[in-house]
């Protein structure tokens, strides 16, 4: 065999061959967001593995290939395929397929997660609730989608998973598109996700636009000190009530609480480091490694996902809006002891919301301090979050 013939057949049976136009333009934006999780920084726990994951699928397609996992949802049943047969990541996603991950997520976000600021400030749980709008604002565009000529558009189920994007939880938006849309659940997973990760970027304009330079420079009295009762007694009764009004939020909400319970009991603290970290960073690596490896060119790129993409976006930007707003009002209720920059962290991306209102807070007040503040919306924000998709969940079930 020639050197030629030998180059020739290398080249033909490497990836080269088999990669589509699509699959290098997921390579190029793979790139872009590793430069924003490495360089900028934006959210690079979650956005570093998503990255690679879409990277590794790109260029190579089959480490996701699964033929039986894949017409599961048709009911088709493939002969020959066995669970040895599948790819690693396949193996891997059957953990957010599942909902395995996004439970375990939930734990560990209970047990970093302190309610004192909501505690301490009850009417944060409003501004979680407002910022919730962005839920429903997508669901309205994604049900009207299907008028646009040319356009199939969602039917309720799906667009019930869509507009789920609003409420910034990856974790809660995984869950329920596996229960109602599971097909869209990769796109679904990276558009939550991505948008979480570059809430840097989506929400300063939106709060800039929405607020005075007067109302951005309010500072805002201290909070009081919660007790260590308080802190406790709140995830029983959350969990009870909650549970009791929506059944279908408790796998979600309940493994929340769980995992606050065990940070603030005081007598499990083993289980609460081992939730906060141990537990929290496999599971990361794991469900964002896989998310991002949902993200292959030939399937990824389509009009459906394209929608999900542009209609996640309509809804982050929404619940943004619905938080500001509200908080305009609160503050008018309170004759200007509410800074209405706390308003965009009710969505639930804990905690970076809330770092993002009190940057934005210190630009116009260096002796501005809102982080505490807006914890306490964030917080209500996964809460809100958790309760909007048990709601959705049993209405389109």
């Amino acid at each position: 065999m020639s050197v030629v013939n030998a180059i020739v057949e290398i080249f033909q049976t490497s990836g080269f061959v088999s990669l589509s136009w699509q699959n290098w333009v997921m390579i190029a934006v793979s790139f872009i967001l590793l430069y924003l999780a490495i360089v900028k920084k934006y959210e690079p726990l979650l956005l570093l593995p998503i990255a690679f994951g879409m990277l590794l699928v790109n260029i190579y397609p089959d480490i996701m290939y699964d033929p039986l996992m894949l017409s599961s949802y048709e009911g088709e049943v493939v002969e020959g395929a066995h669970w040895y047969d599948t790819g690693v990541l396949r193996l891997i996603y059957s953990g957010v397929k599942s909902s395995i991950f996004p439970c375990l997520i939930f734990l560990a976000i209970g047990a970093m997660t302190d309610f004192g600021p909501l505690l301490a400030n009850p009417s944060s749980l409003m501004l979680g609730a407002a910022a919730q709008l962005g839920i429903y604002v997508a669901f309205i565009v994604a049900i009207v989608s299907g008028y646009i000529p040319g356009f199939e558009g969602f039917d309720p189920k799906e667009a019930a998973s869509i507009a789920i994007i609003g409420g910034a939880d990856g974790p809660t938006a995984i869950y329920l598109t596996s229960k109602l849309a599971p097909h869209l659940l990769g796109p679904i997973a990276v558009a939550a996700y991505s948008y979480m990760a570059l809430i840097p970027l989506i929400q300063p304009p939106i709060m800039r636009a929405l607020t005075t330079k007067k109302e951005r420079e309010i500072k805002m009295d201290q909070l009081r000190t919660v007790s260590k009762a308080e802190k406790i007694i709140f995830p029983i009764v959350v969990t009870v009530i909650c549970v009791l009004i929506l059944p279908s939020v408790a796998p979600l909400l309940g493994m929340l609480m769980l995992g606050n319970l065990f940070k603030e009991s005081g007598v499990t603290d083993r289980l609460s480091d081992t939730a906060q970290n141990a537990l929290c960073n496999i599971v990361t690596i794991l469900l964002g490694v896989t998310v991002g490896a949902t993200a292959e060119g030939k399937t990824f790129l389509d009009l459906k996902t394209i929608a999900v993409i542009v209609i996640g976006l309509i809804a982050f930007a929404f619940s943004t809006v619905g938080g500001v707003l509200f908080a305009k009002l609160l503050n008018v209720i309170t004759k200007g002891r509410i800074n209405p920059l706390i308003g965009s962290a009710g969505v639930s991306a804990v905690p970076m919301a809330a770092r993002v209102s009190q940057v934005e807070g210190r630009k116009y007040n260096p002796s501005n301090f809102l982080l505490m503040h807006a914890m306490g919306p964030n917080v209500a924000g996964v809460i809100g979050s958790a309760v909007a998709a048990g709601f959705l969940l049993l209405t389109f079930e």
